[in-house]
């Protein structure tokens, strides 16, 4: 995929861009957030510029996940957080706003006003629904 002269995740994986760096490897680095929604809020990305999950190759998604287990353990170690979610983002409509995979891990403190709105529903869904729904998805396997 390569890099991305106009990328600010692009222009930190090669270093030309100031961040605290907390891991890197050949593929993937990672970084405390500029903008934290809490302390210890840092992005797990490919060094290589991919734009979303659709774009992934396995072993780079691989080795993105294996990264945010490790630093998510060093951060419950480390800081002591209630809680953690990991929050990726893909295309307008699913959020994202930096056009360059990244994986969030958001450490969670009691009472830290971090809201997350997920759009669950109220009410089950039919099960004609959900059995069309794994059909067209099992199809595209």
């Amino acid at each position: 995929m390569g890099k991305t002269s106009g990328c600010i995740l692009c222009a930190i994986a090669r270093h030309e861009a100031d961040a605290a760096i907390l891991y890197e490897s050949d593929s993937v680095i990672a970084m405390l957030d500029l903008y934290p929604a809490t302390r210890g809020h840092t992005l797990v990305l490919p060094k290589n510029h991919i734009r979303t999950v659709f774009d992934m190759p396995a072993k780079t998604g691989a080795e993105i996940m294996k990264t945010a287990i490790l630093l998510s353990n060093a951060i419950q170690r480390g800081l002591h957080p209630d809680g953690l979610n990991l929050i990726q983002s893909n295309g307008l409509a699913g959020g994202q706003t930096i056009d360059h995979f990244h994986l969030h891990i958001v450490p969670r403190y009691k009472d830290d006003g971090v809201v997350l709105k997920f759009g669950h529903g109220s009410q089950a869904a039919e099960p004609g629904e959900l059995s069309r729904a794994a059909a067209s998805i099992r199809q595209n396997l």
